[in-house]
């Protein structure tokens, strides 16, 4: 499996980059068929963001969904931790979801699966959850190549728009909620299979989700774009 570490406004050190690769071996455990996991790491400049000026990005690139999490505090290390806690957590939500699924079709786990239950059950990371935080430097105009970032800085205000155009493909709820959860966001853009509509689901109270549906077909506007 391929690292990719890199970092946006700082450099990145062979220690650092080290870290990084040791900290994160057990993915290939948990996600035997991952071929790629980027790290991106970004510094906020801006003094009133010194407590979450570090931001850490992991994605793990499968062969199924891409799962990603991404966490921001003080300094380097930390947001790596925090950062691991997320993506490991959004590794045994799909672990479980697998497991259900199989479950409902009457197949026992396989000797994989329990391995990768006793690999969960001896994770133990410190650390607590905090909101990702976006990075200030500037940029101009829209994306448009799938991957691709943009920031834009609104006027002389400290407020910072952060694009990004995602591939789409058409899904159902369920497998929309599904990608949702693996990316840890609150809410998932996508073409519905069915009425081709563009949707989005989202989090709400509990265990109860919600479905944003635009009066449109996706194919009216041309290409569509997928946020998570």
């Amino acid at each position: 499996m391929e690292f990719v570490v890199k970092g946006r406004n700082t450099e990145i050190s062979d220690r650092f980059r080290n870290h990084v690769e040791e900290k994160l071996e057990k993915v290939e455990q948990f996600a035997p068929r991952a071929q790629r996991v980027d790290v991106e790491l970004t510094h906020e400049p801006n003094p009133a963001q010194v407590e979450r000026s570090e931001r850490i990005e992991i994605t793990v690139r499968d062969k199924g969904p891409v799962i990603r999490a991404e966490a921001s505090s003080a300094d380097q290390y930390s947001a790596l931790d925090l950062a691991i806690q997320k993506l490991f957590e959004q590794l045994r939500r799909a672990h479980e979801r697998k497991k259900d699924h199989r479950r409902r079709r009457g197949v026992e786990p396989t000797p994989e699966e329990l391995n990768v239950d006793t690999l969960l059950e001896s994770l133990h990371l410190d650390g607590a959850d905090q909101a990702a935080a976006g990075s200030g430097s500037a940029g101009l105009g829209v994306p448009t190549k799938p991957g691709e970032e943009i920031e834009t800085q609104l006027g002389d205000s400290p407020v910072v728009v952060r694009q990004k155009l995602y591939e789409a493909k058409p899904m159902t709820v369920d497998q929309a909620l599904y990608e949702m959860e693996l990316v840890g966001h609150a809410f998932y853009l996508f073409i519905d299979e069915e009425t081709k509509q563009p949707c989005a689901v989202y989090r709400r109270h509990g265990w109860t989700y919600g479905v944003i549906r635009l009066n449109a077909v996706a194919g009216e506007f041309g290409p569509a774009g997928s946020d998570a």
